[in-house]
């Protein structure tokens, strides 16, 4: 059985750390160098760093913060945002970057998801799903629910069934999903275990739950009852309710096996 795994997520805008809820209200969290580093001391599992106007605003991640953080960190690290080309790829995995997150492009092209695992291989393509729940009688329902796909940073509905989404990306190549409930960001009610549940189900690569951790309990019930391979949060750690150890500690008392 492999270990569950934390991951702490710098959500960056103008080059610092942002955290807020339901995708607006951005409040400073900091340096994004300074918390990756910190986090890596306190041996998280791994770091997702999301630019997350790059998208909206058409332009390029900030190579250099990615390179800086790359240059300070040794566990994995995924970078997102803006990511447009296989070019763009090539830059952030040259820059320091282990894996790099898709979502914008993905959705508009999938066959850019074939193309990326192809050239760099599945194992460091994220696909990132951005998943509000709506009411829509022409989408798959999971116990009463359905979900839309939303892009450029949470702001554009694409109108396309997320419970479907999450399968196609797979057959496309995608090693890894990171799945953020919308409705739940940055409110600390935990996260969205139906939506959870159903792509750990579904699917045969990892889920990244992420979205909505308010304490370890939620984290524990994304592994316990929604069977998510990792735990994502932010605002947790950025502000200092739980570290990283404590975290874990928590989560082996109640029987999750983690890396401590």
């Amino acid at each position: 059985m492999l270990a569950k795994r934390i991951i702490p997520c710098l959500d960056v805008k103008e080059g610092r750390v942002v955290k807020g809820v339901n995708f607006v209200g951005l409040r400073d969290a900091g340096d994004p160098v300074e918390i990756a580093i910190e986090y890596d001391k306190q041996e998280a599992d791994e770091l997702v760093f999301l630019d997350i106007t790059a998208s909206y605003e058409k332009r390029n991640i900030m190579i250099d913060v990615v390179k800086r953080t790359a240059e300070n960190i040794f566990m994995p690290f995924t970078v997102g945002g803006g990511i447009r080309t296989l070019e763009d790829i090539r830059n952030l995995l040259n820059a320091g970057a282990d894996k790099v997150s898709i979502n914008t492009v993905a959705v508009k092209n999938p066959k850019f998801i074939e193309e990326s695992a192809k050239r760099f291989g599945s194992q460091c393509i994220v696909v990132a799903v951005d998943a509000k729940r709506v009411e829509n009688p022409e989408f798959i329902k999971y116990k009463g629910l359905s979900w839309e796909v939303y892009i450029n940073g949470g702001r554009t509905p694409t109108g396309i069934d997320a419970l479907k989404w999450g399968k196609i990306a797979e057959d496309y190549g995608a090693g890894e999903i990171l799945l953020t409930s919308m409705d739940r960001d940055g409110t600390k009610m935990g996260y969205d275990l139906e939506l959870t549940k159903y792509y750990s189900e579904n699917l045969k690569i990892p889920i990244i739950a992420s979205g909505g951790v308010g304490n370890l309990k939620h984290i524990l019930d994304a592994f316990k009852i929604a069977n998510a391979s990792a735990a994502l949060a932010a605002s947790i750690f950025h502000y200092r309710e739980y570290t990283i150890k404590e975290t874990k500690e928590y989560l082996k008392k109640n029987g999750i096996l983690v890396r401590l």
